[in-house]
């Protein structure tokens, strides 16, 4: 990806959480002339070394405050899967407020 430049792109990074800080940083540097990137994931879930501190966790630090950038949080109220996972989900945290 190194050297690119995404024109007229609607990018989509999915499990953002899973990059490391160079990875993010290439991939968010890489947006040109009427490109929207889109990047998911999910900070509860980073499957990276124990010490490696995920591109996403620090990007949502780095850029909250520039304006053209709009985060989105989401919670358990926006699962849109099997409803069985929402009350999977919900024992789930009453597992981890008790531990």
């Amino acid at each position: 990806m190194r050297g690119r430049t995404l024109d007229n792109a609607f990018v989509i990074l999915d499990e953002a959480q899973n990059t490391t800080h160079a990875q993010m940083k290439m991939f968010l540097t890489r947006m040109g002339k009427n490109a929207k990137f889109l990047l998911t994931g999910d900070p509860g879930q980073i499957d990276l070394p124990r010490r490696m501190i995920s591109g996403l966790k620090e990007s949502l630090l780095i850029l909250k405050n520039t304006a053209e950038i709009e985060i989105i949080y989401l919670d358990d109220k926006d699962v849109i899967r099997h409803p069985l996972v929402k009350k999977i989900i919900d024992a789930y945290k009453t597992i981890e407020h008790d531990s």
